[in-house]
């Protein structure tokens, strides 16, 4: 399965999303997660590690080399793809999963990138809700997304400290020490059961 993870506007949780979804779906069979972000976050991330990730972490340029060998593929987009981009990432993916955030900037920009898909006739993404207020289901921003016609997973991804904690330290947030890592984790856990 090939899963891409898209957003039209930056620092939403991409990468974390990417990092996640590749170590749960590393459970089930080999996964190699391809960074084809601009800043290589992805890469970075796996690099900070001081225990080896249980996936691959290969920038895009040097994906071909290693694709054959993996049934799970998740790649980590670019922000804000044009329409040539979108379009090759749609061709590509079994699943596309688009982050945006509860909040009004990134809420803003989603239209736009929904209408490409659609333009595209993609049948397969999906809105991700993350970074999410612990203390709130983020329901306004949920019934803007479905007004707009979107398919939006029932999970959401909450913000939490740990995140940045894993992130620092280059391992999955369930890692991480402390009270709100496994609920953390358990947010990525629900997102891929519906994602499979």
């Amino acid at each position: 399965m090939i899963i891409g993870i898209a957003s039209h506007k930056g620092g939403v949780g991409k990468t974390t999303t990417a990092i996640h979804l590749s170590a749960i779906l590393s459970n089930r069979s080999p996964c190699l997660l391809i960074d084809g972000d601009v800043n290589r976050s992805a890469l970075a991330y796996s690099k900070r590690s001081t225990a080896e990730l249980p996936f691959r972490v290969v920038d895009e340029k040097a994906a071909h080399r290693y694709t054959p060998d993996y049934k799970n593929i998740v790649i980590d987009t670019g922000a804000h793809p044009n329409k040539g981009d979108l379009a090759a990432i749609v061709e590509g993916c079994d699943r596309l999963v688009i982050i945006t955030e509860p909040e009004i900037m990134s809420l803003d920009v989603l239209p736009e990138m929904l209408a490409d898909l659609e333009k595209l006739g993609s049948k397969h993404h999906r809105v991700l809700l993350c970074q999410v207020d612990p203390r709130s289901p983020a329901l306004d921003a949920r019934a803007v997304i479905e007004q707009l016609g979107a398919r939006v997973f029932k999970a959401h991804v909450r913000s939490y400290a740990a995140y940045k904690l894993a992130a620092q330290r280059g391992t999955t947030v369930n890692e991480i020490p402390g009270e709100y890592s496994g609920e953390a984790w358990a947010d990525y856990q629900a997102v891929a059961r519906e994602l499979l």
